[in-house]
């Protein structure tokens, strides 16, 4: 067994080789396979000393295909027991495994699939028929291998490739800032990047996690994002696979994630924003309690308090749900709980002093730096913010991410180097202020930022004002017209249909009026249904508001009376 971790070596799989001889006989994967006669779900599994014999049995297999060190491997398999013997088998031989979210959508995703410059493609019948239909994006590609059954296309197949040994598979003692795995951005507000994480920038994820969250020997988990049910067998965590699609968490089905919680115990659960309203608007009008549940996390975009309000409901009083913040370069990086934000930041939010997201966790470092679109090669005490001023959030971590693969421009504005320590800070491309407290307040991305005539407005501070009307769903300010001459506009979506526009949108000029931050706000259109991001269902798409709200304003424009 070659899996010894030094001062310079660290591989991933070793969190799962530990917890496979600490509690062996754990359930590390549960997956609901069908349902009996009487409708109840019939559940596979697979203890922690199984995936780790099933991963060596596979790493040995994937070895002898040619999958090696430093082999990029796209990855396209379904949450489950294959998925989760896979990829340990990768981080095992050293292999670099490319995730890519298919809800993204296809054309965008074979496009992140072109820029990792893949060797190797391991997927189900469908993804293998999408190389077939799309070639030219999986020229470099050698390595076939099918999860499932194989059809007429070439190459191997997963089942065939586990290579049964009676001892385990010697790791490769991976460097410490050897690539592990490269994960694409969403691309929300631009194209999506590949994010470059190294064995240690995952191990040191894995320890800030367990260390914040007070992770225990007996939690059961349930990982409403597939990606981060990779943390589940390293944390020690059973993962209980959800019965829902993943890329659509706003439409799961709310009775079959809550029969998940109430079946296995589930102590801890990862819920989008979307997805947390949908169920805690389920139990709340069904008066349902989950009371194994010891916390909740949700992320991928900013929680409203009413949001967290409602999902409380559910919870023993004590629970907290958990609004960690961060982006695929730098996860977690800081945290706050609801009870802080329920009793004291929720008023304020909806006073317009943003988002607030928490203080730094564990040895996170945390900076405000004055906004600029320019890049920053070096860092100094020049570029930071003034006290209580917004400016661009920048982090630095063991956890955050070095490079972009093969992308140096967006090293270039996203990095800042500190020559001090040789260390780099990560500017995370949101702008945000902080607090005499230490707590950090997000106040929206920065390429989101609307700068007019007669000063910069600021996203989610503006859109609270809105917020706070009782019919307002959700709302976005964006800006038309000529860059930094814009105007500012207000897009609302309505919880529900309005009959009334005019009266509904003079209700809202009087809320605007009534605070500083929105008073110049002249235009207020109405839209019924907001385009959002494919992977949570909670991230506004604010540059396509944009282009609908400059038509709309050559067409019917609601105007503030003077």
């Amino acid at each position: 067994m070659n899996d010894t971790v030094t001062s310079d070596t660290v591989n991933i799989s070793h969190w799962l080789r530990q917890n496979s001889i600490k509690i062996p006989y754990k359930r590390a994967v549960v997956y609901p396979n069908s349902r009996d006669a009487n409708g109840r779900v019939l559940y596979s599994q697979m203890t922690f000393a199984q995936l780790e014999t099933e991963s060596d049995f596979l790493a040995f297999g994937l070895r002898e295909a040619g999958v090696k060190r430093g082999t990029r491997t796209i990855l396209m398999i379904h949450p489950g027991m294959d998925f989760f013997c896979t990829i340990f088998a990768l981080f095992k031989i050293g292999a670099v495994p490319v995730v890519v979210d298919p809800g993204m959508g296809i054309n965008r995703m074979l496009s992140c699939f072109k820029q990792s410059h893949p060797e190797a493609f391991i997927g189900v019948p469908k993804a293998h028929l999408l190389r077939l239909l799309r070639p030219k994006y999986f020229q470099s590609v050698k390595i076939w291998i099918t999860v499932g059954r194989k059809w007429f296309w070439s190459g191997y197949s997963l089942k065939n490739l586990f290579k049964v040994e009676d001892k385990p598979f010697p790791t490769i003692p991976t460097l410490k800032d050897e690539p592990a795995a490269i994960l694409f951005t969403t691309g929300s507000t631009g194209a999506a990047k590949g994010v470059v994480y190294t064995h240690s920038n995952f191990d040191a994820q894995i320890r800030q996690i367990k260390e914040h969250f007070n992770i225990e020997d007996d939690e059961i988990d349930l990982p409403t994002f597939p990606l981060f049910a990779l943390f589940d067998p390293a944390l020690g965590m059973t993962a209980v696979i959800p019965d829902m699609d993943p890329t659509k968490p706003a439409l799961a089905n709310p009775e079959k994630i809550i029969e998940a919680i109430e079946d296995q115990g589930v102590t801890n659960m990862f819920a989008s924003p979307a997805l947390l309203n949908r169920l805690g608007k389920y139990g709340k009008e069904n008066a349902i309690l989950l009371p194994s549940l010891r916390r909740v996390v949700s992320a991928g975009a900013p929680v409203t308090p009413a949001n967290i309000e409602q999902f409380s409901s559910m919870l023993n009083p004590e629970v907290e749900i958990h609004t960690p913040y961060g982006a695929t370069e730098a996860v977690p990086v800081l945290s706050i709980g609801s009870h802080e934000i329920l009793q004291e930041t929720k008023k304020l939010s909806e006073q317009g002093f943003g988002m607030c997201v928490g203080r730094p966790i564990c040895d996170t470092k945390v900076q405000i730096i004055k906004i600029s679109d320019d890049h920053i090669g070096k860092w100094s005490d020049d570029i930071l913010a003034e006290p209580n001023d917004v400016g661009e959030i920048v982090v630095q971590a063991p956890l955050v991410t070095m490079r972009y693969f093969q992308n140096p421009r967006a090293d270039l504005f996203a990095k800042i180097i500190d020559e001090q320590d040789g260390s780099f800070w990560h500017r995370m491309g949101d702008l945000g202020w902080r607090d005499g407290k230490g707590r950090i307040w997000f106040c929206g991305r920065k390429s989101q930022r609307v700068i007019t005539r007669n000063g910069t407005l600021f996203t989610i501070p503006c859109e609270s004002i809105f917020n706070n009307h009782k019919r307002v769903f959700r709302s976005a300010l964006v800006g038309v017209g000529q860059k930094e001459m814009q105007t500012p506009v207000i897009c609302v979506e309505p919880l529900e249909p309005i009959k009334d526009n005019e009266a509904f949108i003079e209700e809202l000029f009087e809320l605007a009026s009534a605070h500083p931050l929105t008073q110049d706000i002249e235009h207020i259109l109405i839209h019924k249904s907001f385009p959002v991001d494919i992977r949570h269902n909670s991230k506004i798409f604010r540059e396509k508001l944009a282009v609908w709200a400059a038509k709309k304003l050559g067409e019917t424009v609601y105007e503030k009376d003077n």
